[in-house]
């Protein structure tokens, strides 16, 4: 009778240790499939690409610049830099989407049209400013006579010889704008502006076709001045 009464008892002991084990392993998945049907949409939203913009300081000048828009991966973080190159769509100005990846077969051979206008912004070390070196440089290589182009561009060409010989000054007043432009040749010429602010140079490079909408993209290079850094 004894015997039975021990045997009785610790098959009973048993069975108590079991159901707390039981119940707590019960809880613990439930707690598990709740915390993962709470996180599944972040986990279909896609991994954290960090902030849509950056605050650089560049010569001391700062730049709040969209971070999509910055072409060198290692220039893609905030706080001081030398250098920062970015690139916009045109004409909307907003950063370009991520590449994708096509094979060979896919590749079309004709070249496309660029439909994007790239920015530099950089130290200028108290170079000569943009302003001065269209003042006071180019004129002693350009062609004495300007071409009217339209509404206000006129053009000029560099003189053969000098150091900026396969290339043409456009400027006009109203909106500003003033672009020292390749000419076409086997690839699509190419304009450059810059404009100083504070210190840091913008270099603004885009299609010299587009010159047939210059108003545009003296805006737009306005705009994207704006965007970046708000003047006080």
């Amino acid at each position: 009778m004894s015997m039975f009464s021990v045997r009785s008892a610790r098959s009973a002991n048993g069975h108590g240790h079991a159901v707390p084990i039981l119940a707590g392993g019960v809880l613990a998945v439930t707690a598990v499939a709740l915390v993962a049907y709470l996180l599944w949409p972040t986990w279909r939203a896609g991994q954290f690409k960090g902030p849509e913009r950056l605050p650089v300081s560049i010569g001391g000048t700062v730049f709040n610049v969209p971070s999509a828009a910055i072409r060198v991966k290692i220039q893609r973080h905030t706080g001081p830099q030398e250098r920062v190159d970015l690139g916009f769509d045109y004409p909307s100005l907003t950063p370009p989407e991520a590449p994708h990846h096509v094979s060979a077969d896919q590749i079309d051979q004709t070249p496309h049209p660029i439909d994007r206008i790239f920015v530099s912004i950089s130290a200028h070390h108290d170079a000569m400013s943009p302003e001065a070196r269209l003042r006071t440089i180019y004129p002693r290589y350009l062609n004495p006579a300007a071409v009217s182009v339209q509404d206000g561009l006129t053009m000029r060409g560099f003189r053969a010889g000098t150091p900026y010989d396969v290339e043409d000054l456009f400027v006009a007043e109203q909106p500003a704008l003033a672009a020292r432009c390749t000419r076409d040749a086997a690839t699509p010429g190419m304009c450059l502006s810059e404009r100083r602010v504070d210190g840091a140079d913008m270099v603004f490079r885009y299609p010299r076709s587009w010159l047939s909408h210059w108003q545009d993209v003296a805006s737009a290079m306005e705009r994207l001045t704006a965007q970046m850094h708000a003047l006080k």
